[in-house]
């Protein structure tokens, strides 16, 4: 398919203008332009610099720390383009922030990631694609259209590629048991893992074992995000205690927060694969990262959309 022959324009919000520019490349279209920035005041600015009238336009920005900074960047764009009479509106949210705040925890908290679904519908957000959602029934809080992709398939092929020998795919946690159970297939790794553990708060894992067989296996601990990184590296070491032979870390959306860089350097992970969903800055890159891009399966998912074909194929299996 040609895609420029239909039109279409690709945004990118300030916190994805790098992976756009790939998705761009893929589809052999420039980047619309659009400008970013900040008032004196300190409040968002954004102006579309070419027109749209009648156009099918797409937006890509992770809403990424700073999160309320990129989600309210990314809702005046939805917004200038709806004004500027844009035929439809898809927002590609690669990660999308709140989503760790699913459900009430306590009396009297908000369902943010609710919240935010609201916002994005009301401002003008007509279809939505994002990858490896925290909880997928967030797609429930929508009541536009909703793709939630899935990363397993770029991870197995790069692990396949290695071949690193016996894997055991490992679950970080009783709730993370489909996706690695998803990578296992993907891979016909022979053993599947879960990592138990008991948090007494949301700072700290306090105990952990390992449930299923990893000895003389290459583990490889799959999740959707790492924050501070202090519960992964306590699940490494569980793994090698259980004699691992070797530990690798998948992730798809690399927050890296202070002071997981620092962690990770300091654990015994043979690697980290992560995705290009949200940018790592220079200072929180170590040489054990290896990033994977998913401009390729956002590009293939824009190309699907507008020929209206299905993007079944890379949804998370249920």
């Amino acid at each position: 398919m040609n895609i420029a022959e239909h039109g279409i324009k690709i945004f990118s919000g300030s916190a994805s203008q790098e992976l756009t520019e790939k998705i761009c490349q893929k589809l052999d279209i420039p980047v619309a332009q659009a400008k970013t920035g900040r008032f004196p005041n300190g409040e968002a600015m954004v102006e579309i610099l070419e027109s749209v009238r009648g156009e099918d336009c797409f937006i890509v920005q992770s809403t990424c720390p700073p999160v309320d900074q990129n989600l309210m960047e990314l809702m005046l764009m939805v917004d200038a383009l709806k004004r500027a009479n844009a035929h439809s509106i898809v927002a590609i949210i690669p990660y999308f922030g709140y989503s760790k705040q699913d459900k009430k925890k306590t009396g009297r908290e908000p369902i943010s990631a609710k919240v935010v679904a609201n916002m994005l519908e009301t401002v003008g957000v007509e279809h939505l694609i994002t990858i490896d959602l925290h909880a997928t029934q967030i797609e429930g809080f929508f009541s536009i259209p909703v793709d939630n992709l899935t990363s397993v398939q770029l991870f197995a092929d790069y692990f396949l590629k290695e071949n690193i020998g016996d894997v055991a795919v490992v679950a970080p946690d009783a709730g993370g048991t489909k996706r690695a159970r998803n990578l296992a297939n993907a891979m016909e790794a022979r053993r599947l893992a879960i990592i138990d553990k008991h948090r007494k708060d949301y700072s700290k894992a306090q105990s952990m074992n390992v449930v299923g067989l990893v000895t003389d296996m290459h583990a490889v601990l799959i999740d959707d995000f790492i924050d501070t990184g202090g519960t992964m590296v306590e699940a490494v070491k569980a793994l090698h205690g259980h004699e691992a032979n070797s530990v690798r870390i998948a992730i798809t959306h690399p927050l890296l927060t202070p002071p997981a860089p620092e962690r990770l350097r300091n654990s015994q992970i043979e690697e980290l694969v992560v995705t290009d969903t949200i940018p790592i800055p220079a200072d929180r890159m170590f040489d054990r990262i290896k990033v994977l891009t998913v401009a390729d399966m956002l590009a293939d998912a824009i190309q699907r959309i507008v020929g209206k074909s299905s993007l079944e194929v890379y949804r998370t299996n249920r």
